[in-house]
């Protein structure tokens, strides 16, 4: 099957969205759904809050890794054989989560569960250039997003519901359970978007190969980072905010579950206006504007965070600049990719893969930091301000964006 220029005016069959969305979003919720627990675990486990917050970068390490052994695999053996082994590895590993006795073992078992959560995120993309290329592939990831955006408006306050009857592993076994039902609905729904006519029959030295080429293609890298850098300054929300909002602003698991879902819901807005914007603005368009106007709202969100008003109209004056600065950077990851991934159409699984890896390497690389910072609100402000920053620095010195015809 053949990609074709996939016209923006279009609706994507909503059976496909949904498949892919769900498949997507578990990586997601396997965060999300965590979260309100990590106070509780720091405590339980006598940890340390960069410990505890390094079970969640170790997801993302653990995806960055899996894509990149994922990528070549789904070139060589077609799209659904990799995602239906990856999500029986996450089964196995929520189920060993839920028994770990420390907190090291639970970061170790976290890496390999994302390495089975990664097929899922390679897949997803792999399909979306089977099929579709341009602006059309950027309207499918932002469709995307309206699925995956579900994760961060329920898994917080399912998570900590779930928690508080049964305790936080019993998390991870709900997790288990949620890879179990995808698996017996992919098996049956997942359609298969590369042939065999089309499959690379490439070894390691093939794989490896291939990766050179992609990493020699400074545009494509250049492209390929930028959804890394995104996600960086989501994740590093995602790994501060339950220490900011629960024990520097003293708020409770609902009420952080609430904020959570207002900016997921944002998130879930800005991917829908893009995929709007996509009738009337090329992808690069949408990221010439949007990465300037991401790091003023980083400039703001630090200042609010430097004044260190910790009280409800400080917890007002933090929470707008954060909502529009995660509402507009969620419009860089599905343009960047749509314009990485259209690079290399022949090797679609191992150019995925790529973009994967960084997304998840450069967003783990960066997360544990707000830890490391004091995992205070001015740590959280500082690394999102300089993740967008350095995105800007990225597209205006590695991209056409702001260059004339």
């Amino acid at each position: 099957m053949k990609a074709v220029s996939f016209p923006a005016t279009a609706r994507p069959p909503i059976s496909l969205v949904l498949i892919l969305g769900s498949m997507a979003a578990l990586p997601a919720v396997t965060t999300d759904l965590y979260l309100p627990s990590l106070p509780v675990v720091a405590e339980e486990l006598e940890s340390s809050h960069t410990l505890v917050q390094a079970t969640i970068t170790g997801v993302l390490v653990g995806g960055a890794v899996g894509q990149l052994l994922t990528g070549p695999l789904s070139d060589r053996f077609g799209r659904r054989r990799p995602v239906l082994i990856g999500f029986a590895v996450h089964v196995l590993m929520s189920v060993l989560c839920a028994l770990t006795p420390g907190i090291w073992p639970l970061v170790v078992l976290r890496v390999l569960q994302g390495i089975g959560n990664a097929t899922a995120t390679v897949t997803a993309m792999a399909v979306i250039r089977d099929r579709y290329t341009g602006a059309g592939a950027s309207v499918l990831m932002s469709r995307l997003m309206l699925v995956i955006g579900v994760a961060p408006l329920f898994a917080p306050t399912a998570g900590g519901l779930i928690a508080g009857w049964w305790g936080w592993r019993s998390t991870f076994m709900v997790l288990a359970v949620l890879g179990a039902i995808l698996i017996l609905v992919l098996s049956k729904a997942l359609p298969e978007t590369l042939p065999p006519d089309r499959r690379r029959s490439e070894g390691l030295r093939g794989a490896a190969r291939g990766y050179r080429v992609l990493l020699r293609d400074r545009h494509f890298m250049a492209l390929a980072v930028l959804p890394g850098l995104g996600m960086g300054a989501l994740m590093s929300y995602v790994a501060g905010s339950p220490f900011v909002f629960q024990e520097e602003y003293g708020l409770g698991e609902t009420q952080f579950a609430l904020i959570f879902a207002v900016n997921g819901a944002g998130l879930v807005a800005g991917a829908q206006v893009n995929a709007a914007l996509m009738r009337r603005v090329t992808p690069l368009g949408v990221i010439r504007v949007i990465a300037p106007t991401t790091a003023v709202l980083g400039v703001w969100l630090l200042l609010v965070a430097l004044g260190g008003d910790h009280s409800t109209g400080g917890l007002v004056a933090l929470l707008v600049p954060l909502f529009l600065m995660l509402t507009i950077n969620s419009l860089l990851m599905p343009n960047a990719s749509a314009l990485a991934l259209s690079q290399h159409g022949e090797r679609a699984g191992s150019a995925a893969a790529l973009v994967g890896a960084l997304q998840a390497g450069v967003a783990g690389t960066i997360s544990p930091v707000v830890g490391a910072l004091g995992g205070d609100g001015i740590a959280m402000a500082a690394v999102m301000l300089t993740t967008v920053v350095v995105a800007l620095v990225v597209i205006a010195l590695a991209t056409p964006a702001y260059r004339r015809p």
